[in-house]
């Protein structure tokens, strides 16, 4: 068994202890650091012990691991505390270039040559973000999705200094913590899995502002078809099943119809006008009471949990 790794996390908001669950109930020592008014706004362990609660309460772990798993975590204020002793850094703060990019300036000069400095941003360059530092080569992208605790995929995002061995280190450890790292060998916008995921909600927004079908539709033609089929065989296995002579057919006819603007949608943009954001003003797409967002929630959750179960992931 390989030797348990110590892991801070900078950032105890959502992303921060959803990972820092992840690595404790996976056996590892976490260190939660505060940043900004996380210690007020986070509450770490009563969110931890909730998400554990449910994994609990769906029979995926025994209440009595909760403790230990709890016991593996602490948290502090101090960076220089934080980053001390830890083998691995994964930030987790807020989407701001310049702001990353002075922390890892920071941690760079407090960390001993052997830490490894990983980000979970979802959407500014790695390599952008390891300017600053002077050991470039330790700096590398660990994209997490949330919750991080349940998903399974991690995006580990090679820069143009990252060295091999820190790319394979960062592999093992995931990897060895129940996680599926996959390689993305170019830093580039939107790394692999955000990029078509955001292909694919141009075209659902694009077919509710032309009118092709209602929004609830829309979801329910992707949760209820070839959704379902994503998990087991993806986009390219699909396409060597049917053959890439009936798929380039296809690709022929239908590419011309599809969305193919490099702007948001023009019915986005009014909704945000109009104060329609989504669950967190009750409308966006569509409307939505308190009761079905909370609903809505906890589907997420217990659903992810039932699939990742039928599928042989947890």
């Amino acid at each position: 068994m390989a030797e348990k790794k110590k892991i801070a996390l900078l950032g105890a908001g959502t992303m921060g202890v959803g990972i820092a669950q992840m690595f404790a109930q996976a056996g590892h020592e976490v260190k939660l650091i505060y940043v900004y008014d996380d210690k007020v706004r986070a509450h770490p362990y009563d969110t931890m012990t909730a998400n554990l609660n449910i994994l609990r309460d769906e029979g995926v772990l025994d209440g009595a691991e909760i403790p230990a798993i709890m016991g593996r975590v602490t948290c502090t204020e101090s960076l220089e505390e934080g980053a001390s002793s830890a083998d691995v850094i994964i930030e987790c703060i807020v989407e701001n270039l310049a702001v990353k990019q002075d922390y890892f300036q920071k941690l760079d000069a407090l960390c001993p040559p052997s830490t490894i400095l990983t980000t979970n941003t979802s959407a500014i360059s790695v390599t952008e973000i390891a300017e600053k530092a002077v050991h470039k080569e330790r700096i590398i992208g660990t994209h997490f999705w949330n919750p991080a605790y349940l998903i399974p995929l991690v995006e580990v995002v090679r820069t143009k200094y990252v060295s091999d061995q820190v790319v394979q280190a960062t592999y093992d450890l995931l990897q060895e913590a129940g996680k599926k790292p996959v390689i993305v060998k170019k830093d580039v916008p939107g790394f692999l899995a955000n990029r078509m995921q955001h292909a694919l909600q141009r075209e659902a927004i694009s077919i509710v502002e032309n009118g092709i079908a209602d929004a609830r539709d829309v979801d329910d033609a992707i949760k209820y078809g070839f959704g379902m089929r994503l998990g087991v065989s993806g986009p390219m296995e699909v396409i060597d099943r049917g053959g890439l002579d009936l798929t380039c057919s296809i690709h022929k006819y239908l590419f011309p119809y599809l969305e193919n603007s490099t702007e948001p949608s023009r019915l986005m943009l009014r909704l945000m006008e109009e104060g329609k954001l989504g669950f967190k003003t009750g409308e966006g797409f569509q409307a939505w009471t308190p009761e079905q967002i909370t609903e809505s929630n906890a589907n997420l959750t217990r659903g992810l949990i039932q699939v990742a179960r039928a599928l042989g992931r947890l």
